[in-house]
């Protein structure tokens, strides 16, 4: 079972740094992370209901709070905060950043929406 071992937050870059037991090592922005939330509100309860999330260039994460042994509840400045983040659920996030990154940008062109608030 993968697990957190360090959780940095660099509010200056809005950046979430986590290392893992594995030993990979993940920068996550806030927006990436807000936008991914795993909350129902963002996911829903099938894929047909995931909500395009924009507008959140400048989303910071205000707090980290500890869920168990086994992940992390993070706090938005934009009032979001029903996300509970499992460590299998960063580590997922972390490495496919790049794909899920590109994916949500070419959604947000074919909704006509964009990043900024």
């Amino acid at each position: 079972m993968i697990e957190a071992t360090e959780i940095r937050l660099r509010r200056a870059e809005n950046l979430l740094d986590v290392t893992f037991s594995d030993g990979f090592f993940a920068s996550l922005p806030a927006e990436y992370l807000r936008v991914e939330s795993p909350s129902a509100e963002v996911q829903g309860h099938t894929p047909a209901e995931r909500v395009l999330v924009a507008g959140k260039r400048n989303v910071g994460i205000t707090r980290i709070e500890p869920t168990g042994n086994y992940a992390i509840r993070l706090i938005f400045s934009d009032g979001h905060e029903t996300g509970i983040f499992s460590w299998d659920y960063l580590h997922r996030l972390g490495r496919e950043h790049a794909q899920r990154w590109a994916a949500y940008e070419k959604r947000l062109a074919e909704a006509g929406k964009s990043r900024g608030a």
